[in-house]
């Protein structure tokens, strides 16, 4: 037996705004899965009815992942530094990791609610893997983690905070996030003793500053040019306040 799709013909009274919202992005979803790859379709669909149980609206959503595809092309830039500073052999580009989370974080002090971080984070792997002209598993895995590790520590906090401290404390959680994911691929198997703790330790300090910090100061930014208003009112409070 065939199954057909209806048209969707939407209602759009104030009664039914909810229902829509669910229709497009179950409707835009099975167009992704049939278009793209089976697994980042699956993806979607767990973590698109995660978003919705958590009642975020379609503009909070838009704008996160509009927010994703700005990072994911930053993000392809970004790995031709990555690459470069390789040559020292020292982990100098471990230094730069931390740019890799910072979608979710300056997704969240934009929009303080729960499941931002990961959309924006996972949202942004799906772009890269796009920019890059190829599904990367690998590349979508650290995604979802380094989401979910930002994800904790704002939970933690009751999404009620947006100071420098708790950015920096999710950059930390995403980076150490990472380090399981690189000893499983391979990464560091055959990495020194010293060099690894250097390895480990720049990582860790580029979440916390560059992932952290770095993003902090990108949207208190944002804030004093009015832009991030249009969400969510400023205050002082909002980035002292823990």
């Amino acid at each position: 037996m065939r199954c057909t799709l209806k048209p969707f013909e939407p209602d759009l009274d104030e009664t039914s705004v909810g229902k829509c919202t669910n229709h497009l992005f179950f409707r835009y979803l099975y167009a992704y899965i049939l278009t793209r790859n089976f697994l980042e379709g699956c993806a979607f669909f767990i973590l698109g009815g995660f978003f919705m149980s958590k009642g975020l609206k379609l503009s909070e959503i838009l704008v996160t992942v509009l927010i994703a595809v700005v990072f994911a092309v930053i993000y392809n830039i970004w790995n031709f530094v990555y690459k470069a500073l390789q040559v020292t052999g020292l982990h100098f580009e471990e230094l730069t990791y931390g740019a890799w989370f910072m979608a979710a974080i300056v997704a969240y002090l934009i929009i303080p609610k729960a499941g931002i971080a990961i959309l924006a984070e996972f949202a942004a792997g799906a772009g890269e893997t796009i920019v890059m002209g190829r599904f990367d598993i690998a590349t979508m895995v650290y995604a979802l983690l380094q989401g979910l590790a930002c994800e904790i520590i704002f939970a933690i906090f009751r999404y009620k905070s947006r100071s420098a401290m708790v950015a920096m404390l999710a950059g930390l959680l995403a980076s150490i996030s990472t380090l399981p994911l690189d000893f499983a691929y391979g990464y560091l198997g055959e990495v020194a003793g010293w060099n690894l703790a250097l390895y480990i330790g720049f990582r860790l300090i580029s979440g916390i500053i560059v992932a952290g910090l770095i993003s902090y100061y990108i949207v208190k930014a944002l804030d004093q040019t009015g832009v991030t208003k249009l969400f969510r009112p400023a205050t002082e409070s909002d980035y002292d306040n823990l």
